[in-house]
Order: structure tokens, then C-alpha cells, then sequence
């Protein structure tokens, strides 16, 4: 064969690609075709492949990489340049470089695979019931990051040298799950396992720990597991006692617990499961997925799981070592809840579990294996049968949001609750992992640590931080220290235009174009200095006007509104001129006033701060509260967005009675008319043949309506569609009202899918507004 005959590619590809068995998979196609050249991990994440060959067999290489690629890759970007043939006389795979080429993405945290499955349930392989086995296509991933480019060197992997067995799988091209696996591992040179009481001193357990683990369980025994991304708390769900006292023990009254459960056919046994769910549920990012309760039958776990709510949060394992410990529980299920003390983030080391979980716990079992990067399981739940994540965090993070723009150097510290962090460069945003809520000690380390190696393996210097306007979020602090250290420029961030912002970028919505868009949820900092919450907006990323809102109200109390939704009844009640009497009265007979600390003296305190004092807000979360109060549904929020929750699912199976509230115009916004909606249920309280159901699903309907009327009367020209997003968007019956209005008029309802639409979502917001602000766009 002549040099004229042949032909050579340079090939740039970007995605998930490091991490998942890509480079091997090239290096088998190459030889398959006879082709020359070599393959190799990049610094920015990328593959680089120079290819050469005859002409024909180039061209079904290049078809078959996107055919055949692993399972897990994920090719965004494929580039191909003609170049001349090097004379290359075999194909090789490259130790990995430091160069920088293009950015590619972090390969997130993959659940275990079938065929790791099918070995650690086979005697005669090496890895049965090894508790850690893994491979290219599955196993950890971003946790065990140190740098980049991905390579067993810059993971916490790095201090198990492989044994000759597994040195043999990683050079032997055939073994297409191992070649050049590099988080391969096995009993003899993997990840050990031990087991401690809580005082920290080590237990000699004979045989299986999976097994003896389950009988200690199912003795009412807490159990703190180390798994790829922090530690959890595994117990009985099935007993009262026990998830009592463990709910005791992490004083944690109401909150629900996650389950692990065996498989799908035992979450059809006490969920109803669409065939999505179990979709998801088997899905290599294996997310806590929120499914109704089944409401009968045998085996179900305890009411006490999940109090007030009508649905369970449940996810499969994704562990060698929780496959292992669910075959041996006879409920085929567990609570398997995070493992941190109230207020604090998940436990990473045994270090922390001993010192804040040791009055919780009972005994650790814990591998040797660094976690690099704290990652809290995700959740998604479903909104009118749409998943919607509401946690992105394991197998999601650190993925990209790609947008329709260039954007500069950014980074963006989030909100104050359920916070990411995000930078950008290029036309990708990369949001962190779920941090949590910023007033929570250690929350604010994590963030910054994230986002700090996020700016040194992409090579960032940020030219601006973006943050949120309300002056006292926690991590302002942190902006300011970003700003100094890059000689950033503070941009600082309306919250809703942020939610809107961020619904906008992952739709794809280009610079310039305005959209309408829905923004809900409990509290952001207004432009006026009041508390929005309940907004329609006209935005674009430079701008927005604040077109309607829900009528104003005042929050006696403040913070301490938050928690006790009774006092957002009161401001609601107060705001809309009933005297002080009618409303005390009104809460004897509602039997809501022992509920408050201090009884009726605190309710006609907090009416007279809501007559004196005007901490105005337009929250649809507090206006959630307030109804989940008056109708008798909450009192207290143990967690976030706890009375409207319970709201949503005490109205299951309700009637919509279609009622509606007014809207007024007011010095140029449109006002929901909330004193109405309130008057319309005071009324309706008094009348027997009408079930609290009914009220309560009628009056998230109602919102809805009016939401959804507003926005048709103010979408003028802008494009048929309607962005929602915050907090309250993933309500169902919300959502099912804004939907009932605007469909009439062909207009098409938008919710977020890549992100979640609370705050969890708004650092990508931040980065697109601040951009435009930046450039002027």
C-alpha cells in the first residue's frame, strides 16, 4: 500500500469521554479496521485521536465511534480534520496529557452495572461479592477526582496498586470492561472494608459483613454505611419504634426518610410506579425517585417514613455493597437516609461519623477509599407526570448546560438554600454538585472548595462572581473573596430573574429574546426591598419587568414566619382588614392557636405587628403556608417547603370546585387577588357538604389560574410559551392550573428538566444574567 493511498484524521471529542471505558473502545475499533495512529486523555477532560489509513476503512471508523460507543459515553462535540499521515506503525493508547485542547465534561458518579452485578454474584470470579467492583462502564467517578485529565493517578484510587490479576484485565485489549479501566479493582489489591462501634473501636466480624450488617439491622440496630459519595444511615422501615427513635436520635420530627429498596418488582409492591419511574429508578444516575404511596397491602413500610405525605422517595442500589445488603433484608427495603446531624452536610469520613453521628449511630462500616468530593444523592419527583429533578447531584453533576452564546469567565455563589455553585466559559455552564443550605456550618467551605477546583482544572480566572442581591445571604462573603482574589467584577443578581434566567438558558433561548415566565417560590429579595415570590415576569437575560405578582401581604415575624405558617395566616388575614376579634376567634376554632409556642399571647402579638410593622411579601410559599394552616394541614416546618408539600398531597383525591380569584390592576402590575381567594374559603368552611380536600386542591388550582390568566393577558406578541420555575413550580396542581388557562389559547407551558427549578437551579441564572450585564447583551 502506498502513502498516496492512505489518509490520516485528527479527531477532537468532547463529552463524557474520560472515564468510561472510551479510550479502549477506540483503540479495539482502530485495530478492528487496521488503522494506525493513537488515542489520549487530554487536560480538559477531551479525547484526542489521530487516525490513519486507507480512506475506506476511515470513514467506517468514524461511523462506528457514535454507533458503538460504551454505554455511559455521552459525545457532544465530534471535530474532524483531514491531515497528512505520519507513517504510524500501530495504534496505541497514550499516557494521558496535561495539554489543553478543548474542555470535555467530568465524568459524574455511574450505579453499578449488570455485568459487575452478574460477577459479584458468580463464584467463580475473582470479584464475587466483592463489595467495590466496578468498570469502565460503572462505579465512581467525579467523587474520586483529584485533577484531571481522568487517570487513576489524579484519583483516590491511585494508593491501590493493582495485583497481577487485575494488571493483567487492564492491559489485555479483548477485555473490553477492563482494558484501561482505571477505577479497576478487586479483593486482593481494592478498596477494604471495616466495621467500628461508635466509640471508634474496630469489630472482628466473622464472615460476610453485607450479611452480618442485615441481621444487625434487622434487629433495630442504625448503621452509618460509607458509600461513593458520603455516608448514609441505614435502618429497619418497616418498624415504628425503631424510626421513631431514630428520628429521636436526629432530631428530625416530621422530614421524610429516603429508601433503598431491593429492585423494581419490591418498589411496585409499595409505590405506584409507572413504567418511567423504573426507568429512572435503573437509570445509570439511580436518583431517589418521589412515587405515590401505595395505600394497601401487605409489606409496606411504616406510615412514620414519610408523616403527612402521600408519597415515599425511593431509589435502588447502586453499590456492589448495598446489592449485597438488600438481598439479605426480608422487608426488601430500607430507610437510607443521609448521614449527617441536623444542620450539618453528609459525613465523608469516619472521623466526622464518630464524632457527630456517635449518639445517633450504633456502628460504622466504612472502605478505605477517599471520597474527594462530597455528592448527596439526587431526587426527582413528578410535576402534572413530568420528572423534575429537585436535588441534581449525584450521577447528574458535574455535567454541562450548554447555551446559545459565548460567555466569559464566570462564576456564580447561588442563593442561600439548596445551593450549587456554577462557573462558565466557552458556551457551557457547569453547576456543582448539590452543596445545601447555606446556613448550615460547612456548607460555605464546601462551595467554595468546589468551585475553586473547578476554576484550577478548567483553567479559569473569572472576570466576574455573580451573587444574589438580598444582603444577607451567607455567602456574599465568599463573592467578595472570589472578586478580590480574580479581580472579578461583582455583579449583583435579582433572585427571580435568576429563576427565570436559568429556565430561559436550559431551554435555550438565545441573547436578546424576551420571554414570559413564571417565577414561584417562598422568598427573594425584591427590588423594592419587600419579599417577592409570586411573579410573572417579561425577561430577557439583561432585563425584566415585573408584569404581576400575587397581592402583597404582610409577614409578621420574619423569620420566624417561616416556621410557624400560622403566623402567615395571621399577615394574610391582617392584610386583608379582618379585625384582630374575628381572627383570634376564627384560630380557637380552627384549633390553631395551641399550636403556636405561646398560644393566643403570640397570635395577637404577630396581628399587630402584621397591622404595624410592613415587611410586605408576595411569596407563593408563604401563601402555601397560610392555607396549609387554615385548613389544618401544617403547622410547623420541619423542612423546607414542608407546609406546602403537605398541602399537595392532603389534596389528593379532592374536587376542583373551578373557583378563580380576581385579578386588579395596580399602579401598572396585575395583583392575584389573594384577600379573595381567602375570603372564598373562609366562606366555604362553613359549608358541611365540602371536604378541607376539596378547599385545599381548589385553591392551588386557583393559583394556577390566575397565574395563568395573568400571563395571557400580558404575553402580547412574545412567543406561545410560558417559562415556570422556582421553588413552588413543581407543584402539580399549580402547574395543572397555569395549563388549563393557557392551553386554550395554544400557548405552551415550559418546565425546567436539566435543572432543578428551585434554588438548586438559579446559579446557572446568575452566570446568564451577569453575562449580559457584562457585554451588554
Amino acid at each position: 500500500m502506498t502513502n498516496e493511498s492512505l489518509k490520516a484524521y485528527s479527531i477532537k471529542i468532547v463529552g463524557i469521554v474520560q472515564g468510561v471505558g472510551f479510550r479502549p473502545f477506540i483503540y479495539r475499533l482502530a485495530i478492528k479496521y487496521g488503522l494506525k495512529g493513537y488515542v489520549v486523555n487530554l487536560g480538559g477532560s477531551e479525547v484526542e485521536i489521530h487516525v490513519e489509513g486507507p480512506e475506506k476503512y476511515l470513514r467506517i471508523f468514524l461511523s462506528k465511534i457514535n454507533e458503538e460507543k460504551p454505554p455511559p459515553a455521552y459525545i457532544e462535540k465530534l471535530s474532524v480534520n483531514e491531515i497528512k499521515p505520519l507513517g504510524f506503525s500501530n495504534f496505541t493508547i497514550k499516557k494521558s496529557e496535561k495539554r489543553f485542547s478543548n474542555i470535555s465534561i467530568i465524568p459524574p458518579d455511574i450505579g453499578i452495572c449488570n455485568d459487575c452485578l452478574r460477577e459479584i454474584h458468580d463464584k467463580n470470579t475473582r470479584f464475587y461479592r466483592y463489595y467495590w467492583n466496578s468498570c469502565a462502564w460503572c462505579g465512581p467517578r467525579f467523587s474520586m477526582i483529584y485533577d484531571l485529565p481522568y487517570d487513576r493517578e489524579n484519583t483516590s484510587m491511585r494508593k491501590y496498586p493493582l495485583c497481577s490479576a487485575c494488571n493483567k484485565d487492564y492491559g489485555d485489549p479483548k477485555n473490553i470492561r477492563r482494558f484501561h479501566a482505571q477505577g479497576i479493582s478487586c479483593p486482593l489489591c481494592g478498596p477494604r472494608t471495616y466495621v467500628y462501634n461508635n466509640k471508634g473501636e474496630l469489630i472482628k466480624v466473622n464472615g460476610d459483613i453485607a450479611k452480618w450488617a442485615a441481621k444487625i439491622i434487622e434487629k433495630g440496630y442504625f448503621i452509618a454505611i460509607k458509600g461513593i459519595g458520603g455516608f448514609h444511615i441505614a435502618s429497619l422501615a418497616s418498624n415504628d419504634d425503631v424510626i421513631k427513635e431514630l428520628r429521636r436520635r436526629k432530631e428530625r420530627p416530621t422530614k421524610p426518610f429516603a429508601l433503598m429498596a431491593r429492585d423494581c418488582k419490591k418498589v411496585e409492591k409499595i409505590a405506584d410506579t409507572p413504567y418511567i419511574a423504573c426507568e429512572l429508578l435503573k437509570s445509570p444516575e439511580r436518583p431517589i425517585v418521589i412515587l405515590p404511596k401505595k395505600m394497601d397491602g401487605e409489606g409496606r413500610p411504616s406510615e412514620l417514613v414519610a408523616p403527612g405525605l402521600d408519597t415515599l422517595g425511593i431509589m435502588l442500589p447502586y453499590t456492589g455493597f448495598q446489592v449485597l445488603l438488600l438481598e439479605e433484608i426480608s422487608d426488601g427495603f430500607l430507610i437510607m437516609t443521609s448521614g449527617n446531624r441536623k444542620g450539618r452536610p453528609m459525613c465523608t469520613t469516619l472521623i466526622c461519623v464518630l464524632q457527630e453521628l456517635g449518639d445517633i449511630i450504633d456502628y460504622v462500616i466504612v472502605h478505605d477509599r477517599e471520597i474527594v468530593h462530597r455528592v448527596d444523592d439526587s431526587i426527582i419527583r413528578f410535576t402534572d407526570s413530568e420528572p423534575v429533578l429537585i436535588r441534581r447531584s449525584r450521577g447528574y453533576a458535574p455535567t454541562w448546560i450548554t447555551v446559545p452564546q459565548t460567555l466569559p469567565e464566570a462564576c456564580a455563589v447561588g442563593a442561600e438554600l439548596q445551593v450549587t455553585g456554577a462557573v462558565s466559559l466557552q458556551n457551557k455552564i457547569i453547576p456543582t454538585q448539590y452543596i445545601g443550605d447555606l446556613n448550615e456550618l460547612g456548607q460555605i467551605e464546601d462551595l467554595e472548595k468546589e468551585l475553586k477546583f473547578f476554576i484550577r482544572v478548567y483553567r479559569l480566572r473569572p472576570s466576574v462572581i455573580a451573587l444574589d442581591m438580598h444582603p444577607g445571604y451567607h455567602n456574599r462573603v465568599l463573592a467578595t473573596k472570589l472578586a478580590s482574589e480574580f479581580e472579578a467584577e461583582l455583579v449583583e443578581v435579582q433572585h427571580h430573574h435568576a429563576h427565570a434566567a436559568s429556565a430561559m438558558a436550559e431551554a435555550g433561548i438565545k441573547p436578546g429574546e424576551k420571554r414570559m415566565t413564571i417565577t414561584i417560590d417562598g422568598t427573594g429579595f425584591g427590588l423594592d426591598g419587600t419579599i417577592w415570590g409570586g411573579e410573572i415576569l417579561k425577561a430577557s437575560y439583561l432585563s425584566f419587568e415585573r408584569m404581576a405578582s400575587l397581592y402583597p401581604f404582610t409577614l409578621p415575624g420574619g423569620e420566624r414566619a417561616l416556621l410557624w405558617p400560622i403566623r402567615s395566616l395571621i399577615g394574610l388575614m391582617a392584610s386583608a382588614k379582618y379585625e384582630e376579634e374575628f381572627v383570634i376567634d376564627l384560630l380557637k376554632k380552627r384549633n390553631l392557636l395551641n399550636k403556636l409556642p405561646y398560644g393566643e399571647q403570640e397570635a395577637r402579638i404577630a396581628y399587630r405587628l402584621a397591622q404595624e410593622i410592613k415587611p410586605l411579601t408576595t411569596s407563593m410559599g408563604r401563601t402555601l403556608d397560610a392555607f396549609s394552616a387554615l385548613f389544618g394541614v401544617g403547622y410547623y416546618r420541619d423542612y423546607e417547603g414542608e407546609p406546602a408539600i403537605k398541602l399537595e398531597a392532603y389534596s389528593k383525591g379532592g374536587r376542583d370546585l373551578g373557583f378563580t380569584p380576581r385579578l386588579i390592576l395596580h399602579d401598572g402590575r396585575i395583583l392575584i387577588d389573594t384577600r379573595e381567594l381567602l375570603q372564598w374559603s373562609l366562606e366555604r368552611l362553613e359549608e358541611s357538604n365540602i371536604k378541607i380536600a376539596d378547599l385545599s386542591l381548589t385553591i392551588q388550582k386557583a393559583l394556577g389560574r390566575a397565574l395563568g390568566e395573568a400571563t395571557i393577558k400580558l404575553i402580547g406578541r412574545l412567543e406561545p410559551e410560558v417559562f415556570v420555575s422556582g421553588g413552588s413550580a413543581v407543584n402539580t396542581y399549580i402547574i395543572q392550573g397555569i395549563r388549563e388557562i393557557i392551553s386554550k389559547h395554544e400557548i405552551s407551558l415550559r418546565l425546567q428538566k436539566k435543572l432543578p427549578p428551585g434554588d438548586g437551579g438559579i446559579s446557572v441564572g446568575q452566570i446568564m444574567v451577569a453575562s449580559a450585564k457584562l457585554n451588554r447583551l
